[in-house]
């Protein structure tokens, strides 16, 4: 092989593996902000359902029974 070609090749070869360094890097970003998306999505269900609940418990509060259930 040319003296150029093999640095033509050794610059390739340079590229490719930052580039693969970088796929690494980004794919354990991809995944821990998956889990975070995971872990807010119960968290907001959780809060959802509290809220919804604490609602349903104050409209009963409020609504008196009519005398004829008492």
């Amino acid at each position: 092989m040319s003296d150029e070609t093999s640095q033509r090749l050794e610059k390739i070869e340079a590229n490719v593996a930052h580039l693969e360094h970088q796929v690494e890097q980004l794919n354990s970003v991809v995944i821990a902000q998956g889990k975070l998306v995971e872990r807010l999505k119960k968290e907001v269900q959780k809060q959802s359902t509290l809220l919804e609940t604490q609602e349903l418990d104050r409209i009963k509060s409020n609504n008196a029974k009519p005398p004829h259930y008492q």
